[in-house]
């Protein structure tokens, strides 16, 4: 499935440990959750706390997920690239936007079934055999559109460079009919998801190292200058990029290296 899925990986705290949990920023890609430990209680844009469920999918967001501090975190989760989880769903994908939808609500039955399982699973290899097998069964062979589904990907790797009329023209579309096209499939336009994949390369490339200096990143990820990333992150977080970082320091966090 490595066409469709960019990795699986999980988190296991030791007994009592307390976990100061990330806040999740905006971000392009779709994310499976699966708990055996405590599930996730998280606010949405300082909103009433909620708790996840055992099973879960955070979408596509522009708004921040805070999550709160656990004893007993342990979870699987899946990580999918850009674009495909429209090939394990029915739903269209204007409807996942910032939606937070519990396993049920996005395969049914079968999804109950699936929870079922893990909750008898012996160990994490049963459990890994069980959600892959899951997802080889909902994966469909062809995709709703196969040229904003090879869109999207140039799109995230390239943000920092290539202009949407200059990815239309590769596309052999016009600007238009690929706006029109990335809203059909996605919700989203294809300067939306340009923005938003700047956005997320800049933040995960500092949180990954902390000696970076974030002017420098945010400029090789193609924003103009200072002030434009400044405006950017406000816009996107409620607070500045350092007020972010000083905070996220003391905590975990969910972005991973290159697989």
């Amino acid at each position: 499935m490595c066409p469709f899925i960019d990795r699986l990986w999980g988190w296991e705290g030791t007994a009592g440990e307390i976990v100061q949990l990330p806040t999740l920023l905006p971000g392009t890609g779709a994310e499976l959750y699966f708990h055996y430990g405590e599930p996730f209680r998280y606010t949405v844009d300082g909103n009433h706390q909620t708790s996840s469920g055992p099973g879960h999918l955070f979408c596509v967001r522009h708004k921040t997920i805070q999550l709160s501090s656990s004893t007993n975190i342990g979870f699987i989760a899946v990580r999918f690239k850009i674009g495909m989880i429209h090939r394990f769903t029915k739903i269209p994908g204007k409807e996942m936007l910032d939606r937070i939808l519990s396993i049920e609500e996005v395969w049914g039955g079968s999804g109950s079934e699936l929870l079922r399982h893990l909750s008898y699973a012996s160990d994490m290899n049963e459990r890994i055999f069980l959600i892959q097998s899951f997802l080889m069964n909902h994966l469909k062979n062809e995709s709703l559109d196969p040229v904003i589904e090879k869109a999207m990907p140039i799109l995230y790797r390239q943000c920092s460079s290539i202009s949407i009329q200059i990815l239309a023209e590769k596309l052999h579309l016009s600007r238009r009919q690929l706006e029109r096209r990335f809203m059909a499939f996605s919700g989203q336009s294809p300067n939306e998801v340009k923005c938003l994949s700047r956005f997320q390369h800049t933040i995960r490339k500092l949180m990954l190292d902390s000696s970076e200096n974030p002017m420098r990143v945010a400029l090789a990820n193609g924003y103009y200058d200072q002030a434009h990333f400044i405006h950017d992150f406000q816009n996107r977080v409620g607070n500045t990029p350092h007020q972010y970082l000083q905070n996220a320091c003391v905590k975990t966090h969910f972005y991973n290296t290159t697989c």
